[in-house]
């Protein structure tokens, strides 16, 4: 087909979901003059969850993203004392001569690089995110129910449970691991638009600084640690400008996941954590007892029994969560989201400023067939990735087992998978693949 002269209009964007990778994303067109716009289907945001961590990867990415990302983040990041990630033995303590002690026995540390791998509180993120976005572009209570791609017509139509609709040229799915664009996507009975339990669950909750400091000591209690066991392991790290010291202690399931209404949360009781950590050593003990009386379980679901086979399919697509829930082991599932919204972003910013082709529709879908294949085969493997280190932070690892240096081995080549990410590299690839598909015959 001969190319032809285009009327660059520009693109309208619209974002199905206010979560944090919704709104990098939007803060990415915004940054880009990308029209856009956001539907929640809540009332107002609000971003479920006590503590976020972003990795190194994470960080560059959102500076090439929008560099005031990156500022909303480090204002409210709290430095860890130290810049290593440890891994520590919660389960043993031999230590006779103080059988209460919180001392743990080092298996493996990683330097993060400098202030790499902090922590903030999600609401406190997703707060200073929305203050850089226009009100008049973020639509409320909009439940997103139906989408039609419409070639003649060359708008998405979108439906919403409150009986409206409204249009766009491309429709991105960030509505999380319960995603309903994915749903509408593959179909309710495509195995890939529902995640999998993984048999393991979490408490999460916030201790106030000044009583993890005295019970664990300042070292303990203001830096990053992962206290390991058997079938059991838990999180800690600082937030809120070390004010509050997060713990997300997960624990396997055999059982299914039945909470009432379906829901991937269920109450807990600071007993109940008490009780599950009971034979771990004092330092895990007492971080359990020092939780909140009121607490909720957390499912922890993902995607990695029923991956969906594309993130692109005409103009509708998926991102974070919604394309590719991972456990949260790695850390690295939000910065994966960023990640995302980057190549997004720098697509539809070289969609809007093609001057040749035989439709803007078509241009659309040879973007989104790009961001699928520049993303796809990361992500999946870090929903894969996070499965096995979830196993190995508790000695469910056949060939690691509670083997310090095959466990070191192990973490130190995945977590610098993730970390060493090429994000320049990642954007050079997206422009030259955009560009042969362009040539090529847009959508091939």
């Amino acid at each position: 087909m001969p190319a032809t002269v285009a009327v660059n209009k520009p693109v309208h964007v619209a974002i199905v979901g206010g979560g944090i990778i919704g709104v990098t994303l939007a803060l990415g067109l915004l940054k880009r003059d990308v029209n856009f716009a956001i539907y929640e289907r809540a009332p107002a945001f609000c971003e479920l969850g006590a503590g976020i961590g972003f990795t190194p990867n994470a960080e560059r990415a959102m500076l090439a993203l929008d560099p005031r990302i990156h500022r909303a983040f480090k204002e409210i990041s709290t430095p860890n004392t130290e810049d290593w990630f440890q891994w520590v033995d919660g389960y043993n303590h031999d230590d006779t001569s103080d059988p209460d002690g919180v001392n743990e026995d080092l298996i493996f540390k990683l330097y993060c690089g400098k202030r790499g791998f902090e922590g903030c509180r999600r609401q406190d993120f997703l707060e200073g995110l929305l203050r850089l976005i226009p009100e008049k572009n973020i639509r409320y209570g909009k439940s997103i129910e139906s989408v039609t791609d419409r070639e003649d017509s060359g708008q998405v139509l979108m439906r919403f449970q409150d009986g409206s609709t409204s249009e766009a040229d491309v429709v991105i799915g960030c509505d999380g691991i319960r995603s309903s664009m994915r749903r509408i996507m593959f179909g309710e009975e495509h195995p890939a638009s529902c995640p999998s339990y993984t048999h393991k669950f979490a408490f999460r909750g916030l201790i106030p600084m000044d009583s993890a400091r005295a019970a664990l000591g300042d070292d303990k209690a203001s830096t990053r640690f992962m206290h390991l066991g058997p079938d059991a392991h838990a999180l800690t790290f600082p937030v809120a400008m070390g004010t509050f010291m997060n713990v997300v202690a997960f624990v396997t399931d055999a059982e299914d996941w039945n909470a009432e209404g379906g829901k991937f949360t269920a109450p807990a009781t600071r007993a109940d954590a008490v009780a599950a950590f009971a034979s771990f050593g004092p330092a895990v003990r007492a971080i359990m007892g020092l939780l909140p009386d009121k607490l909720d379980k957390w499912a922890i679901f993902d995607t990695r029994d029923h991956p969906v086979p594309t993130y692109a399919q005409g103009r509708l697509g998926l991102a974070g969560d919604a394309a590719h829930a991972a456990a949260p082991h790695h850390g690295a599932g939000a910065g994966h989201g960023v990640e995302d919204a980057l190549v997004l972003a720098t697509l539809m910013k070289a969609v809007e400023s093609v001057s040749v082709g035989s439709s803007r529709a078509e241009r659309i879908r040879a973007a989104l067939l790009t961001y699928n294949e520049i993303r796809y085969e990361r992500t999946q493997w870090l929903v894969e990735s996070s499965r096995v280190v979830g196993e190995l932070f508790e000695w469910q690892d056949e060939h690691c087992g509670r083997d310090p240096e095959r466990f070191g081995r192990e973490i130190d080549w995945r977590s610098h998978r993730i970390w060493d990410f090429n994000v320049d590299e990642m954007l050079r690839d997206t422009e030259d693949q955009f560009s042969q598909r362009l040539r090529a015959g847009y959508s091939n």
